[in-house]
């Protein structure tokens, strides 16, 4: 089940640096919010399928599952409950805010990874 893959490594080091540089340098209202989310799954994919070798379905639900409960979370609030609202840094990493778009984002995120995997195994 633990493993370490190369590969996964390396594509989750490169969509760490692709959030990192949006999260840095893009201010706008569609590529810094959406494709940032679409990309934070592949993100988090990738890091998880580095270590843990795992059907790529149920580590792509896995993925879409938590991605869903942080932004439940962000429902509720939680970087404020923290005691965190002055924390950019929590404010970035956790998000700050509700919204059904951001779902609807690691969604297609998700799928893309599915699509990705399926075609790979071709």
């Amino acid at each position: 089940m633990f493993t370490f893959s190369l590969r996964y490594f390396l594509l989750a080091l490169l969509f760490f640096i692709i959030e990192v540089l949006i999260a840095l340098y893009v201010k706008d209202n569609f590529v810094r919010p959406y494709v940032g989310d679409y990309l934070v799954v592949m993100l988090i994919y990738c890091a998880v399928r580095t270590f843990i070798k795992a059907s790529p379905v149920k580590t792509a639900l896995a993925v879409l599952l938590f991605s869903y409960f942080i932004e439940t979370l962000q429902y509720f609030r939680i970087v404020d409950r923290l005691g965190l609202a002055g924390n950019t840094l929590a404010k970035t990493v956790i998000g700050y805010g509700f919204e059904w778009a951001d779902m609807l984002a690691y969604t297609l995120g998700v799928l893309t990874i599915l699509v990705a995997e399926g075609l790979n195994r071709k």
